[in-house]
């Protein structure tokens, strides 16, 4: 195993043994929130995950999530809310990494991700040689896709 590889992996243990954002969810006044459960029936891993978006800055004010899975898929859904938080990303920003994210992980290894735009999420890049595996890595930012459809359409609504 390469340094980096081994690197990689330390990434995702530390992310699914001690997971960033993981808990209650509490959407502060004057906020849109959605929450939305993802489901992967192929190996049982579930998500809830849940946002509140400033509608004045479309800045991320609060992420959290619930769920239960393989290590990759909590380590997927805690390293999306560290990049949330760290960034301090509005609702657009977090859609283009959503993008970069889902064009890494289909790529199968093919994709040199963006590390600046992904952060610790390049280190789940060798999910992608396992298709398998891929939408568990996917869960957390499939969930975050759908409460940003129903935050904008609210916003629309509004």
């Amino acid at each position: 195993m390469s340094g980096l590889d081994s690197l990689y992996q330390e990434v995702i243990l530390d992310h699914s043994k001690r997971p960033v954002g993981k808990g209650e969810f509490s959407a502060p006044d004057g906020t849109f929130s959605a929450s939305h459960h993802e489901f992967n029936p192929s190996c049982g891993d579930e998500i809830t995950l849940s946002v509140a978006v400033s509608p004045e800055t479309g800045k991320i004010e609060v992420l959290s999530w619930e769920g239960q899975g393989c290590s990759i898929s909590m380590a997927s859904a805690s390293v999306l809310s560290q990049l949330v938080r760290d960034d301090s990303l509005t609702l657009e920003q977090a859609k283009e990494r959503i993008d970069a994210f889902r064009e890494m992980i289909q790529s199968r290894g093919a994709v040199e991700p963006d590390e600046e735009l992904l952060g610790d999420a390049v280190a789940l890049q060798g999910v992608s040689k396992f298709v398998m595996r891929v939408k568990c890595a996917m869960l957390a930012w499939v969930a975050l896709e759908a409460d940003f459809k129903q935050i904008e359409a609210d916003l629309a609504a509004a």
